[in-house]
């Protein structure tokens, strides 16, 4: 057991497998107190089991550490805030909150549900803002706190999935302003894009996709990728060490860290008033257009 995390109080959600208990594990390993939150479901959000969360208690007492389990789900209010309220009750306060908890409905958008859409945003999205926000009121009073949130790199682009792109770029800007808005109080909030093999990631619906389509090296690829390999990065960013370290985003997987730039402009047009749609007709094509590709350009329909 290490002691860089040594009397702190933190909370992992969705921390019954995969990212999440490898994170919960790493802090715990460091002397932080956790408590393990995970409702159990499966990866589409459905059912619930208290099992999961269990486990991971055990794994951390069993290694000599301290922990406390929690079976709320993240995508309603009162979840969220019971969440927060278990590791006051068990540990008397918080210093560090992992947002980790998600889940999939991927489908195309032109056949995607009204329900698909609305539970992937209430559990990504809307579960990281249910847990900030007290968290928050607790790391104001005492000046102190670090949040780190789960971002993904299906956020920059990955077909089928404009439900979870939506939410995990969401919560890209959700970082930056809760960093903005908590940084005077000594408060840290940043990001993180995992790239792990997890349930999520290689679903058996998913591996035998890949299979099909000759990309079977792909899946070979992603299982060497560990998800407890995302946990160090997440570690140092809850620690003292990171203090200075407010609203960024960075990548994470086995053998490769790495920090993000913040969005810039590339070029710019200027003039005196406004632009004219004849002016950027003529001009767009040699200027700000010129060398940008279309990612997925049409195809001939199928016969």
């Amino acid at each position: 057991m290490g002691d860089r995390l040594k009397d702190k109080v933190a909370i992992v959600t969705g921390a019954g497998g995969g990212i999440g208990r490898g994170e919960a594990l790493a802090l715990a390993s460091e002397g932080a107190k956790v408590v393990v939150n995970d409702l159990g479901g499966t990866v589409d959000g459905s059912g619930g089991s208290q099992a999961a969360a269990d486990k991971v208690v055990d794994e951390i007492k069993a290694a000599g550490g301290e922990a406390a389990a929690n079976y709320d789900s993240v995508a309603t209010a009162e979840g969220g805030e019971n969440i927060i309220k278990t590791a006051v009750d068990a540990f008397g306060k918080l210093d560090i909150l992992v947002n980790n908890a998600g889940i999939l409905r991927d489908r195309m958008v032109f056949n995607m549900a009204e329900e698909e859409w609305d539970a992937v945003i209430k559990v990504h999205l809307y579960g990281h803002f249910h847990t900030t926000k007290h968290a928050c009121a607790l790391f104001r009073q005492q000046r102190s706190g670090r949040i780190i949130n789960t971002s993904s790199m299906s956020g920059l682009g990955n077909m089928g999935q404009s439900n979870y792109a939506a939410a995990k770029e969401g919560i890209v800007g959700f970082t930056r302003t809760v960093a903005l808005d908590m940084g005077k109080y000594g408060v840290t909030c940043n990001a993180v894009r995992p790239n792990a093999g997890t349930r999520m990631t290689l679903s058996d619906d998913m591996k035998q996709a890949f299979e099909r389509s000759g990309r079977g090296a792909f899946v070979q690829m992603m299982e060497s990728f560990k998800p407890e390999d995302i946990a160090p990065i997440v570690v140092w960013l809850a620690s003292d060490a990171a203090a200075n370290v407010n609203g960024r985003t960075f990548f994470a997987q086995t053998g490769r860290v790495s920090i993000y730039s913040e969005p810039v402009q590339e070029r710019m047009l200027c003039k005196d008033g406004a632009w004219t749609i004849d002016e950027l007709f003529k001009l767009m094509p040699s200027t700000l257009a010129q060398g940008v590709r279309n990612p997925a350009l049409p195809q001939a329909p199928k016969e």
